[in-house]
């Protein structure tokens, strides 16, 4: 389990004691402000804590999903356009407007971290909307891996969420000739 500051603070009451713990290995310290339970914590977990109002996506998502073995060389999170610009050299910030931030937002248990991630059905379409922009190999790996689990998608879902997007048409083609 992850905690930040506040929470491990709270749970262990003082700041000595918080100190005492991680100094007999009782919690240990991933990084500024973030404790855990585990010595190994997965990088999405701290990015997951770290950034709680981000959603997981892109090629990250995609990983997470099991849609690709490509480990990412950076974690991908959608903000909302106003968001604060995340700093941090590990993460790639992609700035969506509100009316399309929450579809598809889920939240599961990765590695013992409720982490904010879209959807199966939200990647794929994310995966159609910027095909131009992923290398072709790779946008193959994936539909390929779509095509294989075709039979478990949701497609009403994935039509709602073609329908909030602008060129909803060529989106539907996409899907259509690709994944069906």
């Amino acid at each position: 389990m992850l905690y930040n500051w506040d929470e491990i603070n709270r749970e262990l009451g003082s700041p000595l004691k918080v100190r005492e713990a991680v100094s007999n290995g009782e919690i240990y310290k991933v990084r500024r402000g973030l404790y855990s339970d585990k010595l190994s914590v997965s990088p999405f977990g701290i990015v997951a804590v770290k950034y709680p109002n981000a959603i997981i996506t892109m090629d990250t998502a995609f990983f997470i999903h099991g849609l690709t073995d490509v480990i990412p060389d950076k974690i991908y999170l959608a903000t909302k356009r106003n968001a604060t610009r995340i700093t941090d050299n590990d993460v790639i910030q992609v700035f969506l407007s509100d009316r399309i931030f929450e579809h598809g937002k889920i939240q599961i248990d990765y590695d013992g971290v409720a982490i904010n991630v879209y959807d199966r059905e939200r990647m794929l379409v994310e995966a159609m909307r910027n095909s131009k922009s992923i290398p072709f190999d790779y946008y193959k790996e994936i539909i390929e891996s779509y095509r294989r689990i075709s039979g478990e998608l949701d497609c009403q879902k994935v039509e709602e969420y073609i329908a909030v997007f602008k060129r909803n048409q060529y989106l539907t083609n996409i899907f259509q000739r690709e994944v069906l």
